[in-house]
């Protein structure tokens, strides 16, 4: 078997369960047919003489699917070779089953006699993945279940927490659709210190692919000896994604676009400064009672990263008696979602005077009137006119990766703000601030805010002090 054209690497842990130690081995194992979701169009015949040669050249386990190896039993044909132990595949297209035929699935593939059984889908949502969850806690046989996708990332990263006993990992340089990278699996998420005891976090979004929050919160979970991880979370419905993950097992979620308005409906209760914003960054499984209780961490982390380069530059112009920079300072907030109420309020409470850009221009004047501020339509934005030294916060996806080329404003007045913000952070520094700082303003980048917004989450997520310093080299070393 020409190990080079394997498309996934595979882990295998001890036989005792949760107890996770990564070891490699030899897989017999080909890319599967189209009609069992894999991408093979070729000689079915070939595909099987290749894997039984695999298992003659001593492989240690060779993966057959459920209806080959049903109909080489029909055929009593030999299945097994000396001590090669048989992986049983099959593929789920459409929903999840619902547990019960989950449970009777498994007795089939159980029937065969395989030493393990592996259950693959492409959930179309992440609450499909409950089931899985189920079964691996439940089921009395060696069992890997998973599935591929955005949605259904967490199924792998979480399989060691409720059972699993491999996962898989694509290659460095040999990308697999909807499977994390083996370096991911090992250096960002840490899967072999996962067990049954471990908190889960996450970021409830839509989409996840731009969140680096994994790569930050995962390393400083075992700087400090804390049993968690971190998982993106790619959601579609709020309701049914707090209605299916009730469990203490979910202890915290930080919220991300485009729910941190939305999300507050689905708190218990929520703290008087998110309350006030009408934005939610952050929640927390409340450990007496199980309630959801929602916090707003992105407000005074935005606005004391821009009162901070204020500050370090010099640029308060003799007011060092005032409280804030930014007080009695024009406020361009371009954008009336989560993060823009965050600004615009962490603003209004500098005393600063806001003016709000929205798309939506009914939702700007809503924001506006609750800040006290003043709304203008977004198409009015690119010749608006700002007063010298005024702030400018981009809280748009508007200049995010993959469209990177974008800006909110015109160029020709980024000479005009004392300082440019952009919320965005991937990229670091974005389209946005090089322009602005070509112009002569501070810029602030969105990795300032993620990382004083993680350092206020972190508290919240773990009841200790964040450390700063390893969370900020890891901050320059990832973003």
């Amino acid at each position: 078997m020409d190990r080079e054209k394997r498309s996934l690497i595979v882990h295998v842990v001890s036989q005792f369960k949760f107890n996770w130690s990564i070891l490699s081995f030899k897989l017999g194992y080909m890319q599967k047919p189209k009609w069992e979701g894999g991408q093979y169009e070729g000689d079915e015949n070939e595909r099987l003489d290749t894997l039984r040669l695999a298992r003659e050249l001593g492989a240690d386990y060779v993966d057959l699917e459920l209806k080959v190896v049903s109909d080489l039993m029909e055929e009593h044909q030999p299945i097994r070779h000396r001590d090669c132990k048989l992986i049983v595949s099959c593929f789920i297209d459409g929903m999840t089953p619902s547990n019960e035929d989950l449970v009777q699935l498994v007795g089939q593939m159980q029937s065969t006699g395989a030493d393990i059984i592996k259950l693959v889908s492409n959930s179309s949502s992440i609450t499909e993945l409950s089931g899985f969850f189920y079964l691996l806690s439940h089921c009395q046989i060696p069992l890997i279940a998973y599935s591929i996708g955005d949605r259904g990332l967490i199924s792998q990263l979480l399989g060691p927490k409720f059972g699993s006993i491999l996962v898989y990992g694509s290659v460095e340089g040999n990308p697999v659709p909807g499977l994390p990278t083996l370096y991911s699996l090992r250096q960002a998420y840490g899967v072999e210190y996962i067990n049954a005891e471990t908190k889960v976090f996450g970021l409830i979004s839509k989409p996840v692919s731009h969140s680096k929050g994994h790569l930050l919160h995962n390393p400083t979970f075992r700087y400090v000896g804390y049993n968690g991880i971190y998982v993106p979370m790619f959601v579609d419905d709020l309701k049914e994604f707090f209605s299916v993950y009730s469990s203490p097992d979910f202890a915290g979620f930080s919220v991300g676009f485009p729910y941190k308005e939305a999300v507050t409906d689905f708190c218990d209760e929520v703290q008087p400064l998110a309350q006030s914003i009408g934005a939610v960054n952050t929640i927390i499984r409340r450990h007496s009672d199980g309630k959801l209780i929602g916090y707003n961490t992105d407000c005074e982390a935005s606005i004391t990263a821009i009162e901070d380069a204020i500050k370090v530059r010099g640029c308060t112009n003799g007011e060092a008696s005032l409280s804030s920079p930014l007080t009695g300072k024009m406020f361009v907030v371009v954008g009336a979602g989560g993060a823009g109420r965050a600004l615009a309020f962490g603003a209004k409470i500098r005393r600063a005077r806001v003016v709000i850009f929205d798309i939506d221009f009914d939702r700007a004047k809503s924001l506006a009137l609750a800040v006290s501020g003043e709304a203008q339509p977004f198409e009015d934005l690119v010749n608006f006119q700002p007063q010298k030294g005024a702030i400018l916060a981009n809280a748009t996806t508007l200049g995010m990766h993959p469209n990177t080329d974008r800006i909110p404003v015109a160029k020709a007045t980024l000479g005009d703000y004392k300082l440019v913000f952009d919320a965005v952070y991937t990229p670091r520094m974005t389209t946005l601030l090089k322009d602005a700082e070509a112009a002569g303003a501070i810029v602030v980048s969105g990795v300032e805010m993620f990382f004083r917004q993680a350092v206020g989450q972190f508290k919240l997520f773990t009841g200790e002090e964040a450390p700063r310093e390893f969370m900020r080299e890891i901050i320059l070393a990832n973003f």
